[in-house]
Parts: structure tokens; sequence; C-alpha cells
């Protein structure tokens, strides 16, 4: 669903540049924190995603002004690649340091992002991270109207960066 023009208005801003801001803050943080470099070379908008098979997904509510969740999704392999790149150590099974990691990143994208929403973010809370995997599983982020998603890619691999938001 398109960010409405209300949401835009207030915070003066267009929804290119709220995405164009959003793949510039993933693409600072998987740079120097999680090293994951060869994915983001081709960001592209998308449609949110609510179907998953065989990734993980870890979700961080934003609360306030604002509310709503940022999540991160990547297939198991990339998410165990990702977690292995931030703690400088191999992750090869979806195990606490792999659910760790992604919470983190997951944090570190919902922070950035908060400041997107916010002058100085104090009038919007994070929550703590929640991280869900499986073979098959649907997420739904219930009725809120504005959405932004950027799938970053290469010919083999991909995740998915998702914020559902509504003004308070």
């Amino acid at each position: 669903m398109p960010v409405s023009g209300g949401v835009y208005d207030l915070l003066d801003t267009k929804k290119d540049e709220l995405t164009h801001q959003l793949m510039q803050d993933v693409s600072e943080i998987f740079t120097t924190m999680v090293g994951l470099e060869h994915l983001l070379l081709f960001p592209a908008p998308t449609e949110p995603v609510t179907r998953f098979k065989d990734c993980v997904s870890s979700l961080v509510g934003i609360a306030g002004t604002y509310n709503g969740m940022v999540s991160l999704h990547m297939p198991s392999n990339v998410a165990m690649g990702a977690a292995s790149g931030m703690m400088g150590m191999e992750v090869s099974e979806l195990n606490d340091d792999l659910i760790d990691a992604m919470g983190e990143i997951a944090s570190m994208i919902a922070g950035a992002f908060k400041m997107q929403l916010s002058k100085g973010g104090l009038d919007i809370q994070l929550s703590i991270p929640s991280v869900i995997h499986g073979k098959e599983y649907v997420i739904s982020l219930g009725n809120t109207t504005d959405h932004i998603a950027v799938r970053f890619a290469n010919d083999d691999d991909w995740f998915l960066v998702s914020v559902a938001f509504e003004r308070a």
C-alpha cells in the first residue's frame, strides 16, 4: 500500500525520499556491521511480502508519534551469512547466535528509520526484537496503512526490509 499524502505532509517528505533514505540506512548498516555488501548492489522498492519459506524474520515495533513495525526477512542461508559477518565467527545453524544477530540488525535498521519519522527520535520508542523462523510462515501486520519495502538481491541471494507505519 502506498504511504498516504497526509503522512508525507506531516513528515515533509515524499515516499521516494523516505524509501531512498531506508536504502541508505540499510546499506550503511550492512556495510559497516554485517558484511553482505554483494547484496547491496541492486536495491529495489517492492510490495510488502507476507509469506515466507525457509526464512528468518526479525521484527521491531515502533510506538509513539508513529506506530508500526520494521521487519527484516532473509532466507536461512543468508541469515547465517549475516550473523557470521556481524559476529566475526561462523554461524552455520539456526541457533541463539543467529537469533541475536538478526534481532540486532533489525534494531539498528529500526533505530535509523525512526530518525526519519522524528527529529531526534525521542518521541518514538522501539520494542525489543522478535525473531521468527521456519519452513513456511505468514506475517500479518494488521491494519497499518503505510508501507515501504525494499528488496536487496543479486543473482543468488536476497533479503527484504519492510516498514509499516501510521500516525498515532
